[in-house]
């Protein structure tokens, strides 16, 4: 076996397919952009063999598409496809959203505490970083709490093909000001152990997306 076969069978760095999939999420990568293997090895500081495993886990999520002979590209993700993966979401987040309500943990109380006090000073001061990203807390938070394996990874493959339309959402004018209390309801319902509550608070915010969606169509 010569060293180049070594290279071939060595799997991709547990972080490196999370550290490509988190360009594309921020918007270093734009869609249709070519990935080029030697580019992201120097980039990252990992070996070809890595890096193209990374890529092969990124295209069974739905972020990156392998062209023929030509390697792969940023995969681009309409607004009709969009609309469509949160339409899935509703009932996959309303689930996780009425088991957190019914199975929230003490740390988990306070981590959505502390969230929502976050979302509030956020949008007091006008910082939409701040908030986009106590928005994917929240998410999170509440998948964790749920405890419902299935439906949180679905919903994390789902979200990772729409986050970059979820991005553009958090800064789209007067969008995090309508969204804001959305999200605080969605908590405030969690924090309150009301399964209904919650399952109708997220219903609403979801659905309110899709409108946005269609409205940047």
């Amino acid at each position: 076996m010569t060293d180049a076969d070594v290279l071939d069978d060595a799997p991709a760095r547990p972080d490196l397919t999370q550290r490509i999939r988190d360009a594309i999420l921020s918007a270093e990568f734009a869609p249709h952009q070519r990935l080029i293997e030697a580019d992201l090895s120097e980039r990252f500081d990992a070996s070809r063999a890595s890096v193209r495993n990374a890529l092969l886990n990124l295209a069974g999520e739905g972020l990156v598409e392998r062209l023929p002979n030509r390697g792969a590209r940023v995969r681009a993700i309409s607004i009709d496809e969009a609309v469509e993966i949160v339409e899935v979401r509703v009932g996959l987040e309303s689930l996780c959203a009425r088991k957190a309500a019914e199975n929230l943990s003490p740390a988990g109380e306070a981590e959505l505490r502390a969230i929502r006090d976050g979302i509030e000073e956020a949008i007091a001061t006008g910082n939409l970083v701040e908030y986009a990203r106590l928005n994917q807390e929240m998410d999170r938070c509440l998948r964790e709490e749920s405890g419902h394996v299935t439906a949180t990874q679905l919903l994390e493959r789902l979200r990772a093909q729409s986050a970059r339309h979820q991005f553009r959402l958090a800064f789209h004018p007067g969008r995090a000001s309508q969204s804001a209390p959305e999200h605080i309801a969605i908590i405030d319902a969690v924090l309150a152990r009301d399964p209904e509550a919650a399952d109708a608070a997220t219903r609403a915010h979801l659905n309110g997306i899709v409108g946005v969606l269609h409205a940047l169509g």
